[in-house]
């Protein structure tokens, strides 16, 4: 597609939790799409070095009223930070927290977005975007009822770990990169009104998006590192061919 537009193709390492993000495993990302065919523009992005670069600008919200601390679970917290994943419910927050003032903020407590007061922030603002991919194609609204009930306060950062979202991370990036279309998975799909909100809140644009199909086993189910599925480096070792993934693709 970047190529089609006569555009570049930016690769990006979404690492920004430490704990989770090893150096072999990028390097396997690297020599997976290579072995597929597909080459990218520069050097490769990662986001790790600027979580804390990423942590200054969240802070500007404070002021604005629109973050507060949140001291709940700490397991809780880190699932919140991660990239959304099909057939892992996302738990709307029950508002533990909600009206704790900044002063209250301890080490270790995450920053939660208050999502009724960005709202009202944005009410006068088009909270749209633009979905090219098979299954969402169209013009999307954000809309306020459902970011309430089906999103809530996410969590934005976590103080002590320095681990930031990846929902916050990537629209920084993409705004800072000069993202004009984002292209990944169908499964990040339902946040995307998250980014398009953060976008609003600090004067960002929001890029075309474009989620794609999964590639899934014989069951159906996706293929992803955490669930232990196999690497496509163990069905290039059993003989399969780049033509053969994009077909498990649907390309």
């Amino acid at each position: 597609m970047a190529r089609a537009a006569g555009g570049q193709f930016l690769l990006r390492m979404e690492d920004t939790d430490l704990e989770r993000c090893r150096p072999e495993w990028a390097r396997q990302i690297e020599e997976d799409l290579t072995w597929l065919g597909l080459t990218w523009d520069g050097p490769v992005h990662h986001q790790a070095p600027k979580i804390a670069a990423f942590t200054a600008r969240l802070e500007a919200l404070a002021p604005l009223g629109l973050l507060y601390p949140c001291s709940c679970t700490r397991s809780d917290i880190r699932a919140a930070l991660s990239a959304p994943q099909e057939g892992v419910a996302h738990q709307v927050y029950p508002g533990t927290c909600q009206g704790r003032g900044m002063d209250s903020r301890r080490p270790g407590d995450a920053l939660r977005l208050d999502m009724a007061r960005a709202l009202a922030a944005l009410a006068d603002h088009d909270l749209s975007f633009t979905e090219t991919g098979p299954t969402h194609a169209g013009r999307h609204c954000v809309k306020g009822e459902h970011a309430l009930s089906q999103i809530g306060d996410v969590v934005l950062s976590r103080k002590g770990e320095e681990i930031v979202a990846y929902f916050l991370a990537s629209a920084f990036d993409d705004a800072d990169d000069g993202i004009t279309h984002v292209i990944r998975g169908e499964d990040l799909f339902d946040f995307t009104p998250v980014q398009v909100i953060l976008q609003h809140l600090f004067s960002l644009p929001t890029p075309v998006y474009h989620h794609h199909a999964l590639i899934r086993d014989e069951a159906g189910k996706r293929l992803a590192k955490r669930d232990d599925a196999r690497a496509l480096a163990k069905y290039r070792a059993e003989g399969a061919t780049p033509a053969d993934i994009r077909r498990m693709v649907g390309l």
